[in-house]
C-alpha cells in the first residue's frame, strides 16, 4: 500500500516546518524593514539638514551683500541634489530674492513612498554673518521630493522579504528531502512489509529493521510490532487449542442441557402441582374467613341476645322499689353486665379490623364537642378518685372536621379512661391541636407509668405493661391495641412515652380534613361587647390545672383578664372546693358584675344559687353561657328557645310493632317501649309480621334480623313489595355488629339501624326521628 505525496509524513512536516519558519521569517523581515523605515527618516532629515549646514554660510555673505548671480549658482548646486525639488533666498522684508525648482520624478510607486514618508518636505534655515549677529538678513527655504528616500527604502524591504522567502524555500526543500530519507522511506518499507503480511497466518512474518535505525525511534516500533506478532502467534497457538477444548465441551454440554430440560420439566410440573395445592390453600382460606366472619357474627347475635335480655332486665327490675342491699347487687350485676358487653365490643372491632372489613365514616362534625363529651363522660370517674380531669382544647383549632366521629370518640374514651384508671393522684389533661392539615390528641396523666420493657407491649393484644398492672388493676390489654387499629385506619400515628412513676403521654396525630374554616376559637354566638369592656376578675391560683384552659379560651375571645385582688370589677372566676367558707365570702361580697364558680369536684354548693356554676373540665359553650348570665345578659341560644315551638308529632303515643322471637327481649323491648308512653303489639317472626300489618295499623316497625321461619331481611322485603307499606317505618333491631350488617339492612329496605343491647336513649331517639308527624 502506497500513500500519495500529499499524505506523507514526511510532505506534512515539511509543509508543517515551512510554514513555520516562513511565518516566523516574515515576523523578522516585518522588524527589520520596520527599523529600516525609521533609519531611513532619520537618515533623510539628517542629509538635508547638513546640506542646508553647508549652504548656510555662502547664503548669508550673498543676502549681506545683496549679490543675485551668486545666489542662483548657490540654488543651482542644491538642486543637483537629487530630491531637492525647489530652492530659495528670502530677505527680511519676505521677498524672494532668487529661487530655483524642478519638477518631481513619476513612479507607479510613489503613492507607497507618500504613504510612507509623504510627498513633500520643506527645510528652512535663518541667515547671518558672524561679526552682525543681530541684523536679520533672511532666511534660506529647501524643499525635497521624499520620495528619492522612499524608493531607496522599498527596494531594500523588497530584497530583504524576497530573500526571506527564497531561504524559506530552500530550507522547505532540504527538510523535504531529510524528512523522505530519514522518516518517510524507512516507514514506507515498514508498511510494505506490513501490506505482505498475509490474513490467514500473521504470525509467520517479521519485520526487517531498517539500516541505520535500530536504535532510534522507527527501530523500536518495528522490535515492538515484531513482540505483537510474537503474541499473536501464542495467542493463535492458544485459540486453537480452547477451539478444541470447547469441542470437546460442546458435547458435555449438550448432553448436560438435555439433562437439565429433563430436570427442569420435572420441576416445572411440581411447581404447577404446588401452584394448584396454593390455589386450593387459597381457597381453602377464604373459605375459613368466611366461616370466621360468620361465626363471628353468629356468636355476636347469640352472645349479645341473652347478654340483652340480661341487660334490660336489670334496667327494668332498677326502675322499681328495691331496698339498699338489692339495688347494689342489681347495679353491681349491671355494670359487670356492661363490662361483658365493653369486651365483646372490642373484641369484634379488633376482628373487624384485622379482617379489613371495618368501614369508616367521611362525614363533618365537631372535634371541640366529642372532645368535652368524652371529657364529661369521664368527669365523674376522675372525681370517685380525687384527680382532675383537665380539657386543655386549643381555642384556635377549626370547628369542623371530616372523618368518623364514632372511631375517633372509641380512641379517645380508651385513652382516657385508661389514663384515669392508672392515675391515683394528680390530674389527667387532654390536648388538642391543629397544624401542618393534621389534628393532634395528646391524653397526659401522673400516673404509675411504664417501664421501657412495658412501652413494647401495650400495643400487643391481652397484654399489659407487667403482671403487677392486671393484678392490681384488672383489664383485658385490648383497648390500646384496638386505639393503634383504629389510628392505622385512619392513616395516623399513635405514639407513647413514659417512665416508671412518672405519668404516660399519649399523643395521637390524626390526618382529617378540616369541613369549614370557620373563624377559630368563636362560638356560634357573638362575644356581647359588655363582656368585652368589663372584663372578667380571675381569682384561680397559677398552680391550678385548669386555669390555663379557662385564661387561653378568655383572651382567645378577648375578654381582658384580670386579678380579683388588684380589680374589684367586671365578672369574677373563681374556683371553690367543699368547705371553702372564705372563698364564697369574698364571692358573696364581690362589688362587680356577677360571680361564676368553677368546681371540677361535683360538690354541691348550697346556699348560693345566686351564683353561676362552671362544672369542669371547661365546655365553652357552658363557660359563655356562664359569663352572660353573671353579666345580665342572655345568651342567644337561651332567646331562642324561648320562642322556639316544641314539636309534638314525635312525642305522641305511637302503635309500634316489634318483631322479636326472644322471649326476654320482647319483655326488655316492651317495657322500654311503655316506658316511653307507646303502645306495643309483638310478632314472633316475619309471616306473623306480615299477618299482623294486615290486620292492623301500626306507626312504626322494630324488626329483628335473624328469626325462625321468616327473618327480617325477607319480611322487610316483603312490606317493600305492598304499595300501602311502602311508607312504613322499619328500623333493624340486631345483634349482629359485623361490618356489612347495616348495609344488609339498608339494602332490605329498611329505615335504619340499631344493635342491642337496647339502650333507652338511643332507642328513643330513634323512634322520635322516624316516628309519623
Amino acid at each position: 500500500m502506497t500513500n500519495t505525496f500529499k499524505k506523507r509524513l514526511s510532505y506534512r512536516l515539511t509543509r508543517d516546518t515551512l510554514l513555520v519558519a516562513m511565518a516566523l521569517g516574515l515576523v523578522l523581515n516585518l522588524v527589520q524593514i520596520t527599523l529600516d523605515y525609521f533609519s531611513a527618516r532619520d537618515g533623510m532629515e539628517a542629509e538635508i539638514n547638513a546640506l542646508i549646514e553647508i549652504s548656510h554660510s555662502p547664503a548669508s555673505q550673498i543676502a549681506y551683500n545683496i549679490d543675485v548671480r551668486l545666489a542662483e549658482e548657490l540654488l543651482d548646486g542644491l538642486l543637483r541634489h537629487p530630491a531637492t525639488i525647489d530652492a530659495r533666498i528670502i530677505d527680511n522684508e519676505g521677498h524672494t530674492m532668487a529661487a530655483a525648482s524642478q519638477s518631481s520624478p513619476v513612479s507607479p510607486y510613489r503613492w507607497l513612498s507618500d504613504l510612507l514618508f509623504g510627498d513633500s518636505r520643506a527645510f528652512s534655515s535663518e541667515l547671518e554673518v558672524r561679526q552682525l549677529a543681530n541684523l536679520p538678513l533672511g532666511e534660506l527655504v529647501v524643499t525635497i521630493d521624499t520620495f528619492h528616500y522612499g524608493l531607496q527604502f522599498l527596494k531594500r524591504a523588497a530584497y530583504t522579504l524576497l530573500s526571506g522567502l527564497l531561504k524559506s524555500l530552500a530550507l522547505s526543500g532540504a527538510l523535504l528531502a531529510i524528512f523522505y530519507l530519514v522518516l518517510t522511506r524507512p516507514m514506507m518499507n515498514v508498511i510494505s512489509a506490513l501490506s505482505r503480511v498475509s490474513a490467514d497466518s500473521p504470525e509467520k512474518i517479521r519485520l526487517p529493521v531498517p539500516a541505520r535505525h535500530e536504535q532510534d525511534e522507527i527501530g523500536t516500533m518495528v522490535g515492538i510490532i515484531n513482540q505483537h506478532l510474537e503474541t499473536i502467534d501464542s495467542s493463535l497457538e492458544q485459540l486453537r487449542d480452547a477451539e478444541s477444548a470447547i469441542k470437546n465441551y460442546s458435547n458435555q454440554l449438550e448432553q448436560e442441557v438435555a439433562d437439565r430440560t429433563r430436570e427442569i420439566s420435572d420441576k416445572n410440573e411440581a411447581l404447577q402441582r404446588g401452584n394448584r395445592a396454593l390455589v386450593r390453600a387459597k381457597e381453602d382460606a377464604v373459605r375459613r374467613a368466611r366461616s370466621r366472619a360468620n361465626f363471628l357474627a353468629s356468636m355476636s347475635h347469640e352472645i349479645r341476645t341473652p347478654l340483652n335480655g340480661v341487660l334490660g332486665m336489670l334496667g327494668v327490675a332498677l326502675e322499681g322499689e328495691l331496698d339498699p342491699v338489692q339495688r347494689n347487687r342489681l347495679e353491681i350485676a349491671l355494670n359487670a353486665g356492661e363490662s361483658l358487653l365493653g369486651l365483646l365490643n372490642d373484641i369484634l372491632d379488633i376482628s373487624k379490623v384485622e379482617a379489613g372489613k371495618l368501614n369508616l365514616e367521611h362525614i363533618p362534625f365537631s372535634m371541640r364537642n366529642l372532645i368535652e363529651e368524652c371529657a364529661t363522660l369521664h368527669s365523674q370517674q376522675a372525681r370517685a378518685k380525687g384527680i382532675d380531669l383537665v380539657s386543655e382544647i386549643d381555642p384556635e383549632l377549626p370547628e369542623t372536621f371530616l372523618g368518623d366521629p364514632t372511631r375517633t370518640r372509641q380512641i379517645l374514651n380508651n385513652l382516657i379512661s385508661n389514663a384515669i384508671k392508672f392515675t391515683d393522684a394528680g390530674h389527667v389533661k387532654i390536648k388538642a391541636t391543629h397544624s401542618g392539615g393534621s389534628l393532634r390528641l395528646e391524653v397526659i396523666d401522673t400516673g404509675i407509668g411504664m417501664s421501657r420493657e412495658g412501652l413494647h407491649r401495650i400495643f400487643s393484644p391481652f397484654s399489659q405493661a407487667d403482671t403487677d398492672t392486671t393484678r392490681l388493676y384488672g383489664g383485658t390489654g385490648l383497648g390500646l391495641t384496638l386505639c393503634r387499629q383504629l389510628v392505622e385506619r385512619m392513616h395516623g400515628q399513635i405514639m407513647v412515652d413514659s417512665r416508671e412513676g412518672s405519668g404516660t403521654h399519649f399523643t395521637v396525630t390524626l390526618p382529617l380534613p378540616v369541613h369549614e374554616e370557620a373563624e377559630p376559637g368563636v362560638t356560634a354566638q357573638p362575644i356581647p361587647e359588655k363582656l368585652r369592656q368589663i372584663g372578667v376578675a380571675l381569682a384561680v391560683p397559677p398552680s391550678h390545672p385548669h386555669r390555663l384552659a379557662l385564661e387561653s379560651q378568655l383572651r382567645a375571645w378577648e375578654i381582658p383578664v384580670r386579678g380579683a385582688s388588684r380589680h374589684p370589677e367586671g365578672v369574677l372566676l373563681s374556683t371553690i372546693d367543699t368547705g371553702d367558707t372564705e372563698t364564697l365570702a369574698f364571692a358573696d361580697n364581690w362589688p362587680g358584675e356577677g360571680v361564676i364558680l368553677a368546681e371540677a369536684r361535683g360538690n354541691s354548693v348550697g346556699g348560693h344559687t345566686n351564683h353561676q356554676i362552671l362544672s369542669l373540665p371547661l365546655r365553652r359553650d357552658e363557660l359563655y353561657r356562664c359569663l352572660c348570665r353573671a353579666a345580665g345578659l342572655m345568651p342567644a341560644e337561651e332567646a331562642q328557645e324561648e320562642h322556639k315551638e316544641v314539636p309534638t308529632g314525635a312525642t305522641r303515643p305511637l302503635q309500634i310493632l316489634l318483631v322479636e322471637d326472644n322471649q326476654v327481649n320482647q319483655l326488655v323491648a316492651s317495657s322500654l317501649l311503655k316506658k316511653l308512653g307507646h303502645r306495643v303489639d309483638h310478632a314472633e317472626n316475619g309471616k306473623r309480621a306480615l299477618e299482623a300489618l294486615r290486620n292492623a295499623s301500626y306507626d312504626l316497625v322494630l324488626m329483628d334480623c335473624q328469626m325462625p321461619v321468616m327473618d327480617g331481611y325477607e319480611a322487610t322485603r316483603r312490606i317493600r313489595e305492598n304499595p300501602d307499606w311502602k311508607d312504613l317505618p322499619v328500623i333493624a333491631v340486631t345483634a349482629n355488629v359485623m361490618q356489612g350488617d347495616r348495609d344488609d339492612c339498608i339494602a332490605a329496605g329498611m329505615n335504619d339501624y340499631i344493635t342491642k343491647p337496647y339502650n333507652r336513649d338511643e332507642l328513643r331517639s330513634t323512634i322520635s326521628r322516624w316516628a309519623p308527624r
